[in-house]
C-alpha cells in the first residue's frame, strides 16, 4: 500500500466517526486545506505506513492548522495522529478546546 493508501483510510475513517467530509486534494493546494471538516472542526490528519514508538508534534504544523481552520471559518482546528496505520487516532486540542470539553463533560456527570 502507498502513503497516499494509508491517509485516505485514516481521513475516511475520521470523517465517519465525526460527521465530517474529506477534503479532497487537501494537500494538494495552495489555500483551503485540512483532511476532513465538520460545521466546526478543520481536522488534519497524520498517519505513519508503519507502526512508530513515537510522534513529533511540531508547532509549525499546529500553526498551520490553526491558520487554515480560521481562513476558512472554522471554530476549531485540530491534529489527529496514529502510531499504528490501523490504530486509533489521537486528536490535539487548544487549551481552550481542552476547557471547553472539561466543561461538558464535568456537567454531564
Amino acid at each position: 500500500m502507498t502513503t497516499r493508501d494509508y491517509s485516505d483510510m485514516q481521513e475516511k475513517h475520521i470523517a465517519k466517526v465525526t460527521g465530517g467530509r474529506v477534503q479532497s486534494n487537501s494537500g494538494g493546494t495552495k489555500f483551503g486545506g485540512g483532511d476532513v471538516h465538520t460545521d466546526k472542526f478543520l481536522i488534519e490528519a497524520k498517519t505513519p505506513t508503519k507502526a512508530k514508538a513515537s510522534y513529533t508534534v511540531k508547532a509549525q504544523v499546529l500553526d498551520k492548522v490553526y491558520e487554515q481552520a480560521f481562513e476558512q471559518g472554522k471554530e476549531c482546528g485540530v491534529l489527529a495522529f496514529r502510531f499504528h496505520p490501523h490504530g486509533n487516532d489521537f486528536y490535539i486540542l487548544s487549551e481552550r478546546q481542552f476547557l471547553e470539553y472539561l466543561a461538558y463533560k464535568e456537567e454531564k456527570v
